[in-house]
């Protein structure tokens, strides 16, 4: 059930970012300001992440996956009705506030729930539902633009959302917990937010928010590279796009059963060093079967980076802390998230679609030897 709730929150989560070369031109913008797609609901996401760890606590998974539903199917609806460019971004940012309501629950609900030396294997099986959300839903943005227009990808997927979050509602593997009281003598999540910053894991941090930048700079104009420097469609650039997490099922998979048999330390520099890797070849290569190719290439490991990642996390936190845990990581990921589309297109506005990717390899990089510091958790890792 969790699972399936991922696949579905992710639906929506490529589809503005593949839509910037047609905002671009339907609206008139500026590469710059066309990335305020990206950057403004991710700030709004940014916020959400602050809250969602305590309502997870008081309130259970089932509320949290049933709220995170009916907010992406309504908002879904809101944005396939928009007729402007600042109710367009509205419509994203109301509808990412699902995002962490589902990711911060779900997430902290497998690590109580699977055994300590699967997690890695889960959050791998977990991460591989949440691509193939993605890849359909690209397809699907793909399928419209040549047809019906792209306001209607919303509103195809609106209602399966809302269908499923009516199935949660009346599903008895999720039964709601009891909610929790507010603690209280110094034990609230606010005192407890120091236990949980130790020094690996505050490194671990700094880790996630370097590599962030080069990851999110690289895909938010994926497909703005596709159309503007190799010349495809928008359609066909969509459709590439949409092969990336299709690829990422895979990648995900491996980037799991990698961390269980090596070390999710090990497994992440690894994914780091092939993502690198692809971004440096990438703008260089002229054929276009290459050009999948390498991009396939970058997105298996760039998807396979997510599976030890968020084993690391379920590692290094008790679980009593997961819910709080989960929420800095998330809350982390989210400022470089809000800032990085801004930051590459001021970088590609003064030198070229081109340059975001050895932009973001560099980042990619650092990130890997930041994580040469981390400490080794490889406690859990047998039956």
């Amino acid at each position: 059930m969790i699972c399936v709730t991922h696949m579905l929150i992710e639906v929506n989560l490529l589809i503005q970012v593949a839509l910037i070369p047609v905002i671009t031109k339907e609206f008139g913008l500026s590469l710059l300001e066309a990335s305020l797609i990206a950057t403004v609901p991710s700030f709004v996401q940014l916020l959400m992440n602050v809250p969602s760890g305590y309502l997870y606590e008081r309130f259970g998974v089932k509320r949290l996956l049933l709220a995170s539903m009916l907010i992406e199917g309504l908002s879904g609806l809101l944005v396939s009705q928009t007729s402007s460019f600042w109710a367009l971004v509205l419509g994203i940012s109301l509808l990412k506030v699902s995002s962490p309501l589902y990711h911060i629950s779900g997430l902290s609900q497998i690590s109580k729930l699977v055994k300590p030396y699967q997690m890695s294997r889960s959050m791998g099986f977990h991460n591989a539902l949440g691509n193939l959300g993605s890849a359909v839903g690209v397809v699907t943005l793909a399928v419209f633009l040549s047809t019906l227009g792209w306001r209607w990808t919303y509103l195809f997927w609106a209602f399966p959302v809302l269908a499923w979050g009516l199935l949660l509602s009346r599903s008895l593997s999720l039964q709601p917990e009891k909610p929790k009281k507010p603690e209280v003598n110094g034990k609230g999540s606010m005192r407890r937010l120091p236990l949980v910053l130790s020094s690996g894991f505050i490194l671990f941090l700094i880790v996630v928010a370097v590599r962030e930048v080069g990851a999110t700079g690289s895909s938010t104009f994926m497909t703005t590279f596709f159309v503007d420097a190799k010349f495809m469609s928008e359609s066909t650039a969509s459709l590439v796009f949409g092969l990336g997490p299709f690829v990422g099922v895979i990648g995900s998979l491996c980037g799991g059963y990698l961390g269980e048999k090596s070390g999710v330390i090990k497994a992440l520099g690894w994914m780091i060093i092939g993502c690198a890797g692809a971004l440096f070849v990438l703008p260089v290569i002229p054929q276009f079967s290459l050009i999948i190719l390498a991009y396939a290439i970058y997105s298996f490991f760039s998807n396979a980076m997510w599976s030890p990642m968020n084993a690391l996390v379920a590692d290094m936190l008790p679980s009593t802390d997961s819910g709080l845990g989960f929420s800095v990581y998330f809350f982390t990921d989210g400022v470089t998230t809000s800032i990085a589309p801004t930051l590459a297109a001021g970088v590609i506005e003064l030198s070229g679609v081109w340059f975001v990717f050895p932009f973001s390899a560099v980042f990619l990089v650092s990130s890997l030897v930041i994580l040469q510091f981390l400490p080794r958790y490889r406690k859990r890792l047998v039956p």
